[in-house]
């Protein structure tokens, strides 16, 4: 009994090619190749993914089609997306209909390895008489190579295996876990990318952990999503953090080594190092009013103005630049989103002389004339690290007073008067 989605499939074949143009079958006018795709043209390791590219080209009207598969004994696979059918042109300029599929498979271990023939079974129209043909591939070769460096590698227990294209890491934090005081949570979400892997093969959740901190660990989310180029996978990790204790807490960055499979090396991607605790809060809560008696504030304002005495006279006459809490947050966004020219438009509006002293710490210039470079060279440069870039200029900057200000000139803020010239 033929399937409905069989019929479906052949009545689109039908359209593409119309009976009309039935003729006798010929040598060559049904062609089916599978191509593996390797990383860096080089035999791939164990659990290291495989491409296998199905491609048919059929001159003759399809009525019905399926696919049959080798039973890939020493592989794991999964189909990548949907068959996909289109109208071609031969080169003697015949029009043709094309098959392609896309199949991932991941060697269980080192050998030589021979994939068997895929059969495309087909129903033709062969000058109106119905046929039914076997359509085979070749049988392809695959070796599979034994991991020989000292350390790592696909059978290693740690670190966890990740063979990929390219690897990258989000890591975003609501609030600020700089902001957050004894009791508060902040949440934590940080999402690893893996250009040329399906979404199975990245390493479980991270263990973070340090003395000081509560963490509830979430859900775990996984996806794979298909690319022109392959298959990205995306995982996100997410916890809820909560101090427990009053003083700064430094969580260190968490290394993820991968194999980058287009240089055949291996590499290492970092969740970045944070702080918890120990910044400003984005805004302070008014104090609630006390009444008191005239007499009291009369005293409270001398008292006041004595302390202003003393603190331009003898303390350190120094005081804090920052960011504003708006610009914090979208300097976070911006660098969270991977955004350089939307972090280099946040910065574009700091005030003047925090932005000198910017430039005068070398770590930060270095990261700005990197961003810099992001951003206007002609031909394009590497981005820094945008979410490390903008913790550090989202901290207060500590600016000691002019120490030629005469008494009257220190007191202005004091009284918000200009000094008569």
């Amino acid at each position: 009994m033929v399937s409905r989605l069989n019929l479906y499939v052949g009545v689109i074949l039908l359209a593409v090619l119309p009976t009309a143009a039935a003729r006798a079958m010929e040598p060559g006018d049904l062609t089916f190749t599978v191509t593996p795709e390797l990383n860096g043209n080089a035999a791939p390791f164990s659990r290291e993914m495989v491409l296998l590219r199905l491609h048919g080209v059929y001159k003759q009207p399809i009525l019905l089609e399926e696919v049959i598969q080798p039973t890939l004994a020493n592989f794991s696979w999964t189909q990548l997306g949907r068959d996909h059918w289109s109208r071609t042109k031969l080169p003697d300029g015949q029009s043709a209909i094309a098959f392609d599929r896309v199949i991932a498979i991941f060697p269980h271990h080192p050998g030589d390895f021979t994939i068997d023939p895929f059969v495309h079974r087909l129903t033709v129209n062969d000058v109106g008489e119905r046929k039914v043909i076997d359509v085979r591939s070749r049988p392809v070769p695959l070796p599979v190579a034994a991991w020989t460096q000292k350390t790592g590698g696909p059978d290693a227990k740690e670190p966890w295996w990740l063979p990929a294209r390219d690897v990258t890491v989000t890591d975003s934090w609501s609030p600020d876990p700089e902001t957050v005081k004894v009791g508060e949570t902040t949440r934590r979400v940080v999402t690893v990318e893996a250009q040329g892997m399906v979404a199975e093969g990245l390493p479980p959740r991270p263990v973070m952990r340090t003395r000081g901190i509560l963490t509830f660990a979430g859900p775990v989310t996984r996806e794979t999503v298909i690319t022109p180029l392959g298959p990205v996978a995306r995982a996100t990790y997410q916890w809820d953090v909560r101090p427990a204790i009053d003083e700064v807490i430094p969580l260190d960055a968490i290394a993820i080594p991968w194999f980058d499979t287009v240089s055949r090396t291996m590499r290492e991607a970092e969740i970045p190092a944070r702080q918890i605790g120990g910044g400003l809060p984005d805004r302070e809560e008014a104090p609630p009013a006390i009444s008191a008696s005239p007499v009291l504030i009369g005293a409270a304002g001398a008292a006041a103005f004595g302390l202003g005495l003393a603190l331009i006279g003898v303390g350190s006459g120094r005081r804090r630049l920052r960011l504003d809490a708006a610009s914090r947050r979208a300097l976070r966004r911006a660098a969270a989103a991977g955004d350089a020219a939307a972090v280099r438009a946040v910065l574009a509006g700091a005030e003047p002389e925090l932005a000198r002293r910017w430039r005068e710490r070398p770590d930060v210039a270095a990261g700005l004339a990197a961003l810099d470079r992001a951003v206007y060279a002609p031909a394009g440069a590497p981005a820094p690290d945008l979410p490390g870039l903008a913790r550090a200029l989202s901290r207060a900057e500590r600016v000691p007073a002019p120490a030629g200000l005469a008494l009257d000139e220190r007191l202005l803020p004091l009284d918000g008067g200009r000094a008569a010239h």
